[in-house]
């Protein structure tokens, strides 16, 4: 109990004297009208303004699941909750909590429903480190409703949270905060009474700096805030700067704008130091690229497109690689997602290259343009329709299949274009087996069979 006393003696310093609170914690919002991002959560007649509502408390849900990145709101969303309804807020962590919490907990909010007519919210943060056991002890309060859950977590609920609890809850899934809504943030904590009240004013690139280290984590915003303005006010300063903000975050500003020209040299920079084989130049780039905030799914889409082009068929697996990586990167979301693109990057790096598959398709789409096309040899036309045959088509056309190699020497080009090459695989990596292939069959079909009837 003496832990619990001490927390409550803390709670009350800060209550006395709110500034000793974070400033994440003194910006917290009071209602859901000052809650930044989530739009699509917040909208009239959503899940959770019926639960803030007093008169919808019997449709209202009694079970929430909030899901998403750190940051984005969760512990917000369940402290305006019980502040705008006035109901008692309990929160626990699943990290220190267990069953015995739990119960004593909701035994501790029948008594004060029964006693008071107050209900209570049970705010569980990070309830996927609970085990089933620990999960199936919150059934029957969510069930009767004598607490309102509301749990946090930032793990796919449908593997981390057992199927009666999931079942029984309403998952809501809350998104990364934008630039804009951590503008938003920040610009509220420097003017309002709660945060530095106007003592203090922001330069823009240090502005940009903070947003570019949050991540869309509104705490991590506020938190680097507050240590600069710590150490402008030591200084006497008036403005925090970037170099105080740096020196207060410990952390460099990378130098690069994702609206402008560093957008487009760093990404450059990371594909060609691929290309060149290069894997601690590709990293560099690669870390410089997250570090600033840039989207992951740019940086997987032109991974996606660096494997066709520059390494094709000398690994195929390249390809493979990295569309899994964008495929991971989707449903993962920074800062995990920085080791899948890493994977992806120095497989793409130490990879064999070619960029034959590149160069063949340029090659055809230049003929195509320059009027080299004619009509499709009439034994390869459609002939599964009626009168087909009268115009000849599908005449003479020979089976591959039937041929004992597998290969029917046969015209598949049309005349104009017949007998040029556009593939040219060369010797690099797995592209070597294809160079054999690729000869051998342009000498079987080199000299095709005449169409039969």
């Amino acid at each position: 109990m003496d832990a619990d006393l001490f927390t409550a003696a803390a709670e009350a310093r800060q209550a006395k004297d709110p500034s000793l609170a974070p400033l994440a914690v003194r910006m917290r919002p009071r209602e859901l009208d000052e809650v930044v991002g989530q739009r699509h959560l917040l909208g009239e007649g959503s899940p959770l303004r019926r639960l803030v509502a007093s008169e919808s408390r019997v449709t209202a849900p009694s079970s929430v699941i909030l899901w998403g990145p750190p940051g984005t709101g969760k512990t917000t969303l369940a402290y305006v909750v019980s502040h705008v309804t006035r109901q008692r807020f309990v929160e626990l962590s699943a990290i220190t909590a267990g069953v015995k919490e739990v119960r004593a907990v909701i035994e501790d909010a029948r008594r004060h429903a029964g006693s008071q007519g107050r209900d209570t919210v049970l705010f569980l943060d990070e309830i996927h480190r609970f085990s089933k056991a620990q999960q199936d002890s919150l059934l029957p309060a969510v069930e009767n409703r004598w607490v309102t859950l509301i749990a946090a977590t930032t793990e796919n609920p449908y593997f981390s949270i057992i199927s009666p609890l999931l079942s029984r809850s309403l998952l809501l899934t809350l998104e990364s905060l934008t630039d804009d809504d951590l503008r938003e943030v920040v610009q509220r904590a420097l003017t309002d009474e709660r945060g530095l009240a106007g003592t203090l004013t922001l330069d823009a690139d240090a502005e940009e700096h903070l947003l570019r280290i949050a991540g869309g984590d509104a705490r991590r915003v506020l938190t680097a805030l507050e240590a600069g303005a710590g150490s402008a006010a030591d200084k006497g300063e008036e403005s925090i700067t970037l170099a105080t903000l740096e020196s207060a975050v410990d952390r460099a500003a990378v130098r690069y704008d994702r609206d402008g020209d560093q957008h487009y040299d760093v990404a450059s920079a990371l594909i060609k130091s691929i290309r060149g084989s290069d894997v601690d130049a590709a990293l560099h780039y690669l870390a410089r690229m997250v570090e600033a905030g840039e989207d992951p799914r740019f940086i997987a889409r032109r991974l996606m497109i660096s494997a066709s082009e520059d390494i094709g068929m000398a690994d195929p697996t390249a390809i493979q690689v990295a569309v899994a990586a964008a495929q991971a990167v989707a449903l993962i979301g920074f800062p995990e997602a920085r080791i899948t693109l890493s994977q992806a990057v120095i497989h793409l790096a130490l990879a064999p290259k070619s960029n034959a598959a590149y160069l063949a398709i340029d090659a055809a789409l230049a003929d195509v343009r320059k009027g080299l096309a004619g009509p499709v040899p009439p034994h390869l036309r459609d002939g599964h329709y009626k009168g087909a045959a009268k115009l000849g088509h599908a005449q003479g056309y020979i089976y591959p299949h039937d041929d004992p190699d597998g290969v029917a020497a046969q015209q598949y080009a049309p005349d104009a274009i017949h007998g040029r090459t556009y593939y040219e695989p060369t010797r690099h990596g797995a592209e070597a087996r294809y160079a054999d292939i690729t000869t051998w069959l342009r000498t079987r079909l080199n000299t095709p069979t005449p169409p039969t009837s």
